[in-house]
C-alpha cells in the first residue's frame, strides 16, 4: 500500500472515532431546546400552539413527554419504554408517542430532524428540554421534578 492510501485510511479511522465520540456525548442528553430559554420559568420560552398539540393527541397535564418515532427505529422502542416507565412512576406526567412520518407538518414546525426525539413539555405547552436518542431515566426524572408541582 502506498503512502496516500495509508493517509486516507488513517483519516477515515480518525473521522470515525471523532463522529462516534460526538454521538456518544450528545445522543440521549436532555438539553434546552434550540431557540428556547434554558430555564422553564423564563418568559422567553415559546409555547407550542395548543391546536398543534391537540392534533398530536397531547391533553392537559402538568408535564408531557412528547416522543417522535418512526416505524423501524430500534432506539425509539427504548425511549418508549423509558418514557412509559417514568410517566407511570410520576403522577401528572403523560407520555404521547407520535409517528413522525404521519405528522410531517408538526415535525417541520417543531424542528424534528431525527427519531427518536423526545420533547419535555411543561403545563403550558412550552418545551422545557429536548433529547435526541435515548435519555437516561434519572435525567428524565430530574427534569420532570423541576416541572411538577411540589406535593
Amino acid at each position: 500500500m502506498d503512502t496516500a492510501g495509508l493517509v486516507a485510511a488513517a483519516a477515515v479511522v480518525v473521522l470515525g472515532v471523532v463522529i462516534g465520540w460526538w454521538r456518544r456525548r450528545t445522543d440521549g442528553r436532555l438539553r434546552a431546546a434550540p431557540g428556547r430559554a434554558a430555564e422553564v420559568g423564563d418568559a422567553v420560552a415559546e409555547r407550542i400552539d395548543p391546536a398543534l398539540l391537540a392534533t398530536l393527541g397531547v391533553g392537559p397535564a402538568p408535564a408531557t413527554l412528547l416522543q417522535f418515532s418512526s416505524a423501524f427505529c430500534a432506539p425509539c422502542r427504548a425511549v418508549r419504554r423509558v418514557s412509559g416507565e417514568v410517566a407511570a412512576m410520576l403522577p401528572g406526567v403523560q407520555h404521547v408517542e407520535v409517528d413522525a412520518e404521519s405528522h410531517l407538518d408538526a415535525v417541520r414546525a417543531l424542528g424534528i430532524w431525527k427519531t427518536p426525539t423526545l420533547l419535555v413539555l411543561d403545563e403550558e405547552g412550552r418545551v422545557a428540554k429536548r433529547a435526541t436518542g435515548v435519555p437516561a431515566k434519572p435525567q428524565l426524572i430530574a427534569v420532570l421534578g423541576e416541572l411538577l408541582p411540589a406535593r
